[in-house]
């Protein structure tokens, strides 16, 4: 089963929540692409959506493995997965700011939306056994 961590954000409208109203709807859509999805963890294992400075994340006992944002979505993956995504042009270091450091094991999808159901639903899979394994 998936958690969500609840927001306490104001109502969309002022440029100082501007950024609630981002996390808000990439954390719909998150939830709405693990609802049609439906990937599975361990039994044990506690899936929780929690949302982020400007976009959503799935986390796996407390590991972030998954995380789409306006730069797009990403997943954890292995690091030989990781280079041959990027090496072969599939896929994007994943950074969340034009000027900011690389966060190293992700592999970033520009358009998420342009990949099949059963692709997506893999890097999911491979995203949530990372988490697990501690990675």
């Amino acid at each position: 089963m998936i958690s969500t961590m609840q927001d306490r954000s104001r109502l969309a409208g002022g440029a100082d929540n501007r950024w609630e109203v981002m996390t808000r709807l990439y954390r719909d859509r998150l939830e709405a692409l693990l609802s049609r999805l439906e990937p599975v963890a361990s039994a044990a294992a506690e899936l929780e959506v929690r949302h982020f400075f400007n976009g959503a994340a799935l986390y796996v006992d407390g590991v972030m493995c998954v995380s789409w944002s306006p730069v797009g979505l990403a997943f954890r993956l292995d690091a030989d997965e990781v280079a041959r995504l990027i090496d072969s042009g599939q896929a994007l270091p994943l950074k969340y700011f034009a000027k900011g450091h690389i966060k190293p094991g992700f592999a970033l999808f520009e358009n998420p939306g342009d990949k099949s159901d059963s692709s997506l639903k893999r890097y999911f899979m491979r995203a949530i056994e990372q988490a697990e394994a501690g990675a």
